[in-house]
């Protein structure tokens, strides 16, 4: 009996409820930041290759 009193206390105080707010808020901006990243990361590294392979074509002219 003396547990659920507990709990029903605990459930109704609200003195962390924005320190709880904020580490939802950042652990959801997180992991849009990777799902982006992850998203984007073979794109980034296709235009990456391109430009390498534009490069290596590219004549130097040391002479004018």
């Amino acid at each position: 009996m003396r547990f659920f009193k507990f709990l029903r206390t605990l459930a109704r105080r609200e003195d962390g409820a924005v320190t709880v707010d904020w580490v939802v808020l950042t652990a959801v901006v997180s992991g849009f930041g990777m799902a982006v990243t992850a998203i984007l990361w073979s794109e980034i590294g296709t235009a990456n290759n391109n430009i390498v392979e534009f490069m290596d074509k590219q004549e130097i002219k040391t002479a004018f």
